[in-house]
Formats: structure tokens, C-alpha cells, sequence
């Protein structure tokens, strides 16, 4: 039976809306969480690169090494400081500014690279970052300084997961994908365990349920919801998938009611609703599909 590749990306944006879910679950430190995450993804893809690409990773050019290694850095430091988010400020806060990196690309796009940004995605960018000031003024009204620092935890995320993309982008050309996440996914691993160590959270003595819910990040989110994505590159358009990833705040938010009993209040939704169109109107302007 065919699938339908826009049913996928809606099920590729559903199995990774069960990261903040998974996270919230879990008791270990942040970056513990982030580690075990990274070390059992890097061991889920060691057979497909024993069985297929050695080879190809012992010609890999010093450039594009580097380049890996820098971004397994931003990568690693991407996750701790979500899932660290994810310990101060609710769900729906958390994901949906997590998910505004898309802007951060373009900014760090316009300002490195000098690429220009449509007038429709100057909106897009002004609306996604005044959603994210309504937020704001959102939780700290409503939960005081700490919620606000895992807003910015949030935000800090998705500036990180910028720079992560932006250099991935130069990166992974040189680079099947299945080697390239494993660099990527074993250097985030080694970053975030001598992370732990410095803080003095170390690796073990968190229990069984730990790496149970790490196992179900590794599995759900990263394996099938970002291998899905790929996937679903080859058939549709890059603003569907762009717009379809905005799933991945309400999927989060929808399950958060019923699990945590967080309910958003309506300055929170509020903020919400703007950010996800802003990072919309800004995909269809960069795809050229806008009227």
C-alpha cells in the first residue's frame, strides 16, 4: 500500500511532538536525558554504517569533519538546553519557541551569507518574534521568573538548532545522510557526556525508567519523525514541510492537557497562534509560493 507523503509528514510531525512528552516523563538531569538520547541513536545507526558505510567515512575530507564536529557541538547543546526548558515553563511554550528556528536561520542566512529576505518574510519573522514577546509576557505573569527562564532556554534552543541547520546546510554535501547523523548524533553524545561530568550530573545511577524514556526519544522523534521528514524531501514542497512541523506544538500542547493538565491560558494561545503564522507566511515567501 502507497502512503500518501503528506500523510507522512503529518506522522513524521506527531512522532516528534512526543519529545517534549518524553522529556517531561523523564527525572534525570537535562543533559544526562540529551546524552543517553544521542548515545542510543548513534548505536541504533552502527549497523547500517558497519554494513555500508566505513568506507565513506574513513575518505571524509578534514573540512567537512570539522564542519561535523562543530555542528554535533550545536547539536548536542541544542537538546540540553530544550530539554532543560521543558523542566521550567510548560509544553506548549517550550515547543512552539523551540520551533521558531526556521526565523533564526534566515537571520543568521541574511546575516552571514547575505541572502535577502522577501518582504512577506519580514512579516514572518516580526510576527513569529512578537508571538514569542506575548509568550513571554504570557508565563511571567502567569508563573513567575522561572517559567520566563525556561522560555528563554526555549529560545536559546532554537537559536542553537539555527546554527546547527545553517552549517549542516554546507556540511552534508559531501555526505550520505546516514553517515552524517551518525557523526553528528555520536559527537552530540561525547559533548553532552563530558557536559554531565563537569556539572557533576554524571551518567549513571538514574534508574531503568530513564533509559527507557531516552530509548523512546531516540526511537519515536529522532529515528522515525526525522528520518520520515527526510523521506517525505523527495514529495513535497519545502513550505508544506516547513508549515506541517507547526504540528508539532499543537500535538504536544493537545497531549500536555490531558497528561499534565496544562492548559493554556488566552494571552498564552494568543502568542501561539502568532508565532505559528509567522513562521508560515515566512516559509511560503522564501518558497515563492505566496500571492
Amino acid at each position: 500500500m502507497k502512503l500518501d507523503p503528506k500523510i507522512v509528514v503529518i506522522l513524521a510531525a506527531l512522532f516528534c511532538s512526543f519529545s517534549a512528552i518524553f522529556v517531561r516523563f523523564s527525572t534525570a538531569p537535562s543533559v544526562t536525558m540529551a546524552a543517553y538520547r544521542m548515545g542510543l541513536a548513534s548505536l541504533i545507526l552502527l549497523p547500517a554504517i558497519l554494513k555500508g558505510h566505513t568506507k565513506e567515512l574513513k575518505n571524509i575530507d578534514k573540512k567537512t569533519l570539522l564542519l561535523c564536529l562543530i555542528n554535533g557541538v550545536f547539536l548536542g547543546l541544542h537538546f540540553a538546553t530544550y530539554f532543560e526548558s521543558l523542566k521550567h515553563t510548560s509544553v506548549a511554550s517550550a515547543v512552539v519557541l523551540v520551533d521558531t528556528q526556521v526565523i533564526f536561520v534566515a537571520l543568521i542566512m541574511w546575516l552571514v551569507m547575505k541572502e535577502k529576505i522577501p518582504f512577506k518574510g519580514i512579516i514572518g519573522i516580526v510576527l513569529t518574534l512578537g508571538g514569542s514577546v506575548i509568550i513571554a509576557l504570557s508565563d511571567k505573569s502567569g508563573g513567575g521568573s522561572n517559567v520566563l527562564y525556561g522560555d528563554l532556554l526555549a529560545l536559546a534552543g532554537s537559536v542553537l538548532f539555527a546554527f546547527y541547520a545553517s552549517i549542516g546546510y554546507v556540511a552534508r554535501k559531501n555526505l550520505s545522510t546516514t553517515a552524517y547523523t551518525f557523526i553528528l548524533y555520536f559527537v552530540a553524545f561525547i559533548t553532552l557526556t563530558l557536559i554531565s561530568f563537569i556539572t557533576g550530573d554524571g551518567m549513571t545511577g538514574y534508574g531503568y525508567m530513564n533509559v527507557f524514556w531516552a530509548l523512546m526519544l531516540a526511537i519515536f522523534p529522532t529515528m522515525l519523525g526525522h528520518s520520515l521528514y527526510s523521506w517525505s524531501l523527495k514529495f513535497v514542497s519545502p513550505v508544506f514541510m516547513s508549515t506541517a512541523v507547526l504540528l508539532e506544538p499543537v500535538f504536544s500542547t493537545i497531549m500536555a492537557v490531558f497528561l499534565f493538565k496544562e492548559i493554556p491560558v488566552m494571552l498564552q494561545i494568543s502568542g501561539i497562534i502568532i508565532i505559528i503564522a509567522g513562521v508560515a507566511t515566512y516559509s511560503m515567501a522564501k518558497d515563492g509560493t505566496s500571492e
